[in-house]
């Protein structure tokens, strides 16, 4: 899977299945499935090491589990995440931290947030860096929120669509929406050009993704957007399956499973 692909698939309206991993067992199980994308998420600070939020994850963290999960994969894109204050730091400290996670087998970069921390993307883009964006509920500004909630609603919807925009316009190559009302997505995802990957952000996104450990019916929390794949399934490999084609068949996330205004 390249990122050219991942372009052709939101032109031809069909699904992109993104997923979490950690360790070289899953992914590879995932990369066997057909999944298409796969992330290494700071969210490993939660479901790995048992922290309260992704705050605490440092590079090394990160690092160590791209490599894990690189000795694995050998179809789908691998995507790493920029930990707290990676990103939203200088731009020279955002492209020294990406070379260390894409020298440890992403194919991609992940950072959260937009306004002034577009010109890091841009800068990344410019150097040969694929970044992948993520607006609305971003995790590792969760005490500046105020919490997990949804983001975009009411007037503050237009502001995610000009970060939107601001974001593809600095030259990301991907856009995941987080806990947003799925109405705002679905504009957000026709306005700009470049797929945009869903998580609680309804079934008009180019694409969707989970936590592995909340496809898996394992997440401390559960959150309305997330669905138990390995109910019913006799084997993990076959839920991974069953998540994918879910999704490719837009039956994933139904109504009841997206955010309203």
């Amino acid at each position: 899977m390249t990122i050219p692909r991942l372009v052709a698939l939101k032109r031809e309206g069909r699904k992109i299945a993104a997923m979490t991993a950690y360790d070289a067992s899953f992914a590879r199980a995932m990369d066997e499935a057909g999944m298409d994308v796969i992330l290494v998420g700071d969210s490993l600070g939660n479901v790995v090491q048992g922290r309260k939020s992704t705050v605490p994850v440092i590079l090394e963290d990160v690092a160590y589990h791209t490599r894990c999960v690189a000795r694995a994969v050998s179809r789908a894109l691998l995507m790493a995440d920029l930990p707290f204050l990676s990103f939203q730091g200088s731009a020279d400290r955002a492209l020294a931290d990406a070379a260390v996670l894409m020298r440890a087998g992403a194919h991609m970069v992940k950072g959260e947030g937009a306004g002034p921390f577009a010109a890091n993307a841009a800068y990344l883009a410019a150097r040969g860096v694929p970044v992948c964006g993520h607006i609305g509920l971003t995790p590792q500004f969760v005490h500046s929120l105020g919490g997990y909630r949804v983001q975009g609603r009411g007037a503050h919807g237009a502001r995610l669509l000009a970060e939107a925009k601001e974001l593809a316009d600095a030259g990301v190559s991907l856009l995941v929406l987080e806990a947003v009302p799925a109405a705002l997505a679905a504009e957000i995802s026709a306005a700009v050009a470049v797929p945009t990957i869903g998580i609680g952000a309804g079934p008009s996104c180019d694409g969707q993704i989970l936590v592995m450990h909340d496809a898996l019916g394992m997440g401390a929390r559960r959150p309305r957007f997330v669905r138990d794949f390995l109910a019913g399934q006799d084997g993990i490999t076959a839920a991974f399956a069953a998540y994918i084609d879910a999704v490719r068949q837009g039956i994933f996330p139904a109504a009841e499973e997206s955010y309203g205004e």
